[in-house]
């Protein structure tokens, strides 16, 4: 099988962790049989330095024709200074957007409770939830934003948005995705407050007939953050907003061990976009510590969503599991060994 993706390094360690993920790729396709095919392109502050735009229409064809994109990080402090609209980061949402990625799926997995961790291992042990982030609307996008008039009469505006559509198709993908597991969705929202949650709620509850072995339960986001942390394995599915999506996973990173090793992947209209969760770190670039497992268990859900090789992702995530149980851990799980090790560690274990 062919296997042909853009690869986008981005910013900071991005360009450290996508290559130990490409390793990982160009293994699977020799011990399976498949050609890989990569495009590598600079793309949101790497581009915007080598060319002044963070998302150049070269970029953007090669990404709209890819059937999957591995994305390393977005960010560089040193672009702070430009104006909000022009930061390099909003090419981030720029792509998404280009995509028609609207569902974010974050799996977060507690197979090994490690070391560093702040849980009782009969606390956290086995919990296994996939949170279903909505991607391409509510509050990151909503219009009217901006931060208007002068002095101490500067307003900031930010619209949270939601409309019956958006609430349909991302709740169906969450509904699908509990059939396949343990049958139990979690809808998190804040309806007591706010109206976008209450018709949130109300499309929600209204499709749950369409999934009758699906179980639909709701919560209000300050409660789903404290649950997170008290009992995690009450969780299967959680659909949220974009918001409330991006707080949480970062939340239960920490369920994991560190955001080092979450993956994530964008879907929906066009190709899917596959990237880590954790950002481009710049306190540690060029050091060789980052931690690779996120981006490389992200394409692991690249070669199961995307490609439908279903037994090599599951190949992949078990060396993940694998390293992870050994005597020698990345920097932000309490180890010291270095990203080439720990790279080496799990094509070894493939």
């Amino acid at each position: 099988m062919e296997l042909r993706i853009v690869c986008l390094p981005g910013d900071g360690i991005g360009p450290e962790v996508v290559a130990a993920a490409e390793r990982v790729l160009t293994r699977v396709a020799e011990r399976f049989g498949h050609r890989l095919l990569v495009e590598r392109h600079d793309f949101a502050g790497a581009s915007w330095d080598r060319t002044g735009e963070a998302f150049p229409d070269a970029v953007r064809a090669a990404c709209a024709a890819a059937p999957a994109i591995l994305l390393g990080a977005v960010g560089d402090p040193r672009h702070d200074r430009l104006p909000q609209a022009e930061r390099p980061e909003r090419a981030l949402l720029e792509l998404r957007r280009m995509l028609g990625a609207y569902a974010n799926l974050r799996p977060v997995r507690v197979d090994t409770v490690l070391p560093h961790s702040p849980f009782r291992p009969e606390a956290i042990e086995g919990a296994d939830l996939l949170i279903v982030r909505e991607l391409t609307g509510g509050i990151y996008y909503g219009e009217p934003r901006g931060i208007r008039g002068e002095g101490r009469n500067r307003v900031g505006v930010n619209t949270l948005r939601y409309d019956v559509a958006e609430i349909e198709r991302i709740a169906r993908v969450a509904f699908r995705a509990a059939g396949r597991r343990r049958g139990l969705v979690c809808s998190v929202d804040k309806a007591n407050v706010l109206e976008s949650s209450a018709l949130w709620r109300e499309v929600v509850a209204s499709l749950a007939g369409e999934f009758p072995n699906v179980t639909l339960d709701h919560m209000y986001v300050d409660r789903a953050a404290m649950e997170l942390v008290r009992d995690p394995r009450q969780f299967d599915v959680i659909l949220t907003g974009n918001m409330f999506g991006d707080i949480l996973s970062d939340e239960a990173a920490i369920l994991a061990g560190s955001l080092g090793l979450l993956p994530s992947a964008s879907v929906g209209d066009g190709g899917g976009l596959y990237e880590p969760v954790h950002g481009s770190a710049p306190d540690i670039v060029g050091q060789g510590i980052a931690n690779p497992l996120a981006a490389i268990s992200s394409a692991a859900m690249m070669l199961d969503l995307t490609f439908g090789l279903e037994e090599e992702a599951r190949a992949v995530e078990a060396a993940v599991r694998a390293c992870l149980r050994g005597d020698r851990l990345p920097r932000d799980l309490g180890g010291d060994a270095s990203t080439e090790e720990i790279a080496g560690r799990v094509l070894d274990a493939l």
